[in-house]
C-alpha cells in the first residue's frame, strides 16, 4: 500500500485534503449550516471536473474519501455520495462561467448573511478587516428562490463579474479564488468583518468610513501580506490533526 506521504503528493489527493481543511474548519468557525451549503475546486489538470462535498454530510465529518467528483451536467465521476442539486447549479455553473473561479465557496454564514438580509445591507469601510474587500465584492440584489436550474446559476455568474465575492441578497455569500487557502482566508475574514460591523450597528450610532484612496492603498498592504492565508490555513491542518485523527483518511 501506498503510504499516506507518496498520496498527498498527488495534486488530487492534496486537492481533496485541502478542501476538507476547509469544510472541518468551517464548521469549528460556526461558518456551515446544518449539511446545507457547498465548498467546491476544480480538479487539479481537468477543469472541466470538480470537487465538492457530498450531500447528507456535516461538514465536521467529511474526508477526503468522502468529496465527489463531478462533471458540469451533474454526473458523479467518482464518489459513493451524492450531490445536493444546488451544488451543481451554483458550483457548476461558476467554474464553468468564471475561469478565475477555481475555488468556490458558498454558506449562509450568519454575519454576513445578516447584511445580505437589511436593506442596502453592504460591507462599509470601517474596519481594517474590511479594508481587503475594497473593489472586490459584487451585490446580486435580485433574490429568486432557490437554485434548482443553470440560469439561476449563470445569472448568479454573471453578477460576480470581475470580482471575488457574491452578496446573494435574502440569501448568502459566494467566495471565490484561485486555491483553498486563499479562499478559505478570505471567507472567515469576511465573517469577522461582517460580525463586526453588525456589533457597530446595534450601538446606533453613525459606522466611521474611511476614503477610498485610503481604503485602496491599505487593501493593497493587506495583498501584499498574501503568505498569511497559506500559514493560517496550514495551522488550520495542524489543529485537525491534533483534535480530529483519521481527518485526513484516503478510503472507506
Amino acid at each position: 500500500m501506498e503510504s499516506f506521504a507518496m498520496l498527498a503528493n498527488d495534486p488530487v489527493t492534496q486537492a481533496r485534503i485541502d478542501l476538507t481543511t476547509a469544510l472541518r474548519a468551517a464548521a469549528r468557525h460556526g461558518l456551515n449550516e446544518g449539511v446545507c451549503n457547498h465548498f467546491s475546486m476544480t480538479v487539479p489538470d481537468r477543469e472541466d471536473l470538480f470537487l465538492v462535498n457530498p450531500q447528507g454530510l456535516h461538514w465536521s465529518e467529511i474526508t477526503p474519501s468522502d468529496l465527489v467528483m463531478a462533471d458540469g451536467a451533474g454526473n458523479v465521476i467518482e464518489g459513493k455520495h451524492p450531490v445536493e442539486p444546488t451544488a451543481f447549479f451554483i458550483h457548476a455553473r461558476l467554474h464553468d462561467g468564471n475561469p478565475r473561479a477555481k475555488v468556490v465557496l458558498h454558506t449562509h454564514m450568519p454575519y454576513a448573511t445578516a447584511l445580505t438580509s437589511i436593506r442596502d445591507g453592504r460591507i462599509e469601510m470601517c474596519t481594517q478587516n474590511a479594508f481587503r474587500y475594497w473593489n472586490r465584492i459584487a451585490y446580486d440584489e435580485a433574490y429568486a428562490g432557490v437554485a434548482l436550474s443553470n440560469e439561476e446559476g449563470d445569472r448568479m455568474c454573471r453578477a460576480l463579474g470581475d470580482k471575488d465575492i457574491l452578496f446573494l441578497r435574502n440569501h448568502g455569500v459566494i467566495v471565490c479564488g484561485p486555491t483553498v487557502a486563499q479562499t478559505y482566508d478570505d471567507l472567515y475574514y469576511l465573517e469577522r468583518t461582517a460580525l463586526v460591523q453588525v456589533l457597530a450597528m446595534q450601538t446606533g450610532r453613525p459606522l466611521h468610513t474611511i476614503d477610498d484612496r485610503l481604503a485602496e492603498h491599505t487593501a493593497g498592504q493587506i495583498a501584499g501580506e498574501a503568505q498569511q492565508a497559506f500559514l493560517h490555513f496550514e495551522s488550520l491542518k495542524r489543529m485537525l490533526d491534533r483534535d480530529e485523527p483519521g481527518w485526513r483518511r484516503l478510503a472507506a
